[in-house]
């Protein structure tokens, strides 16, 4: 799925993806009048979803559905995320479902196959979420990886995992430093490089990749010069105050290497003034050519 990724960058010249961490707090004011419970609240973020995808899926790869974001309307949210994936599915969009499971193995298998495999219901397979790729956390170790990294091999699927986060306070744990000389978030990015070393793809990138952060540009560099067959996923460029100067790090020197994620400062575009005069869906595809604008500057 990485090989397929690439090919989309490679065909719309755009490293973007857009992510769709969608509060009905983000929604314009006439989507939100007179919703009073979760159904229609749910209703109105897959409609809100749906429009922004229809105005961009002809010019960014991929899209980033934050969990999250709809758990908090109960299984109203749920239905709306997983109509969310089969619509940008449908519109031939790379799907990550940005979940960051993990857990023990048997549970981790759980949630690979929630997201990544199939469930069985007498002998009958069935895919729950049926998301192209999924974030995970891999401080548990092996044993919970494990599950994800067998069912990305059986069915053409990708992982993230947590190596460099964009948040403030990711040094508090992962910059601490080992007796061996290793910061925390290189040991991971090594074991990340191990785990995916027999998924390599002819682009040079394995199935297991990488979330590191926009906003920690020393660290991005230390790991992309040593994780030469890793693909990084890219949060914090925009509202989280990374750049595009401050992530070209994350890139190799034929311009791959990555995807940049970008949420607020799409879906919520049409609340910046540099975008008057557009409805939402059109600021989100706006803000969508100006990042690809922005990147292209900086890593060709």
């Amino acid at each position: 799925m990485i090989d397929k990724l690439i090919e989309k960058i490679i065909e719309l010249q755009n490293p973007t993806c857009v992510g769709l961490d969608t509060s009905f707090d983000y929604l314009p004011e006439e989507m939100k009048r007179g919703v009073t419970n979760f159904d229609e609240a749910a209703d109105a973020i897959f409609e809100f979803n749906k429009n922004i995808i229809d105005k961009v899926y002809d010019v960014v790869p991929s899209v980033k559905v934050q969990i999250a974001y709809y758990e908090m309307y109960g299984s109203s949210g749920l239905r709306a995320f997983e109509k969310t994936v089969n619509y940008a599915k449908g519109k031939g969009l790379i799907v990550i479902a940005d979940c960051k499971r993990n857990d023990i193995g048997s549970t981790a298998g759980c949630y690979s196959k929630a997201y990544l495999g199939e469930t069985s219901l007498n002998g009958r397979a069935v895919r729950a979420f049926n998301a192209d790729m999924l974030t995970v956390n891999g401080y548990l170790g092996f044993d919970g990886i494990k599950p994800f990294v067998e069912d990305i091999k059986s069915h053409d699927k990708s992982i993230f995992v947590l190596v460099k986060t964009s948040n403030p306070s990711s040094g508090e744990l992962q910059n601490l430093k080992l007796e061996n000389g290793n910061y925390i978030y290189e040991q991971m990015g090594d074991l990340v490089s191990d785990w995916g070393k027999d998924s390599v793809g002819k682009y040079g990138y394995s199935e297991v990749g990488a979330v590191v952060g926009a906003t920690h540009p020393e660290e991005a560099a230390r790991l992309r010069n040593r994780l030469l067959h890793t693909f990084f996923l890219i949060p914090g460029y925009g509202a989280q105050g990374g750049s595009a100067d401050m992530l070209k790090v994350c890139f190799d020197g034929n311009g791959l290497g990555g995807v940049v994620n970008s949420s607020r400062g799409i879906i919520c575009a049409y609340k910046d003034a540099k975008y008057a005069g557009l409805n939402y869906a059109e600021a989100a595809r706006a803000a969508c050519l100006d990042m690809q604008k922005d990147l292209s500057s900086v890593i060709g």
